[in-house]
């Protein structure tokens, strides 16, 4: 029945399955001081993953046992996440004092007061948050579920790589952790700060706002880095696979940055402002202390300073690895590339410190 958040046991591979990629990240501490021991990046065949759903369990299996091998990995658990649309969660209260098997079995018996699907059909999990505000005799209990598939599915596709599914987390609580790492790198720290987190993917662009390091509100809307690869496929007649490589690797005709890249640019800031607004109406929230751009596409050049300046909030790209040291098999340049789209993976690799 337990089948998110997974209890924690040794190291693991904290493995993102996006619309685009597969990305893997695998972690080590000393103190308080993380390390990146490996890491890799491969695209995935387009429509394998479609809107966060894995369509295509082998072309997924394929990659992901490719990412592995290039990363030389000695692991073989993995964290994975489901995206928030696909999961329930509700906070409830239950008595303090009971045990984790009691909780198990009280939940297993109210469940389905809480969750509109049949609960064989769903993948349960709880945490205990805290002590209740409004009961001292009772604390308050983080229960989430999602459908038995969506977990089924990644478990599936990691066998196909020889890899174990350890954990299956929920994206927001990844990104969540991962902004652990960011906070030391804001001017202004402190319990008050509220937190714009807008991940930019390839089809997908998430907003999850954090205020004092807790998420308070998550939105995706259907809008990412794809819709430049194909205005550039479409304007110069590559293919979609020279296209996503000329828009990282450059090469491109003069006119690109003119034409193409400033209006995109412009639909970006465009998308994160109406986000917010979006956040600003549905919240007791007027601003937020930071803008933090994540993803593929935060790391376009102006990018940071057009958000910064439709907002009027400060802006930075993510980078959770700014402060970790890097092993041999880490080419660090790519790392540093690649770490605005790295949030949710570090977040699951994370994991293996719980």
């Amino acid at each position: 029945m337990f089948g998110l958040f997974g209890k924690k046991s040794s190291a693991v591979l904290g493995v993102d399955v996006s619309s685009s990629s597969v990305k893997l990240l695998e972690l080590s501490k000393q103190g308080n001081r993380y390390k990146v021991e490996s890491y890799a990046v491969e695209a995935l065949p387009a429509n394998a993953v479609v809107e966060k759903n894995i369509t295509d369990v082998e072309a997924v299996g394929d990659v992901l046992k490719r990412v592995a091998n290039k990363s030389r990995t000695g692991l073989k658990q993995a964290a994975v996440a489901v995206s928030g649309s696909a999961v329930i969660t509700k906070v409830i209260q239950m008595t303090s004092g009971l045990n984790e098997f009691e909780m198990e079995d009280q939940i297993a018996l109210e469940a389905d007061q809480y969750i509109p699907y049949p609960l064989d059909e769903v993948a349960i999990d709880f945490e205990v948050q805290g002590p209740s505000d409004s009961n001292p005799d009772q604390v308050d209990v983080l229960l989430a579920a999602c459908r038995k598939e969506n977990v089924d599915i990644r478990e599936d596709a990691l066998e196909i790589a020889s890899l174990t599914a350890k954990i299956v987390d929920v994206e927001a609580y990844a990104l969540e952790r991962a902004y652990e790492l960011i906070e030391p790198q804001l001017d202004s720290q402190g319990e008050e700060l509220v937190v714009a987190i807008v991940d930019v993917g390839a089809t997908m662009t998430t907003l999850s706002v954090l205020a004092d390091g807790r998420t308070v509100y998550t939105r995706e809307q259907l809008f990412g880095g794809k819709q430049l690869t194909e205005e550039i496929q479409r304007r110069y007649g590559l293919s979609l696979e020279e296209a996503g490589l000329a828009k990282k690797q450059g090469g491109l005709p003069d006119d690109y940055e003119q034409e193409v890249l400033v209006p995109f640019r412009e639909a970006v800031v465009q998308q994160v402002a109406r986000a917010l607004q979006f956040f600003f109406g549905a919240s007791q929230y007027n601003a937020v202390d930071y803008v933090i751009l994540a993803g593929g596409t935060a790391s376009i050049q102006g990018l940071t300073a057009m958000v910064e300046d439709k907002t009027g909030t400060a802006t930075l790209v993510a980078n959770p690895f700014a402060d970790m040291s890097v092993g041999s098999r880490v080419n660090a340049s790519a790392l540093g590339n690649d770490a605005p789209s790295l949030m949710i993976a570090c977040g699951l690799a994370m994991r293996s410190f719980d």
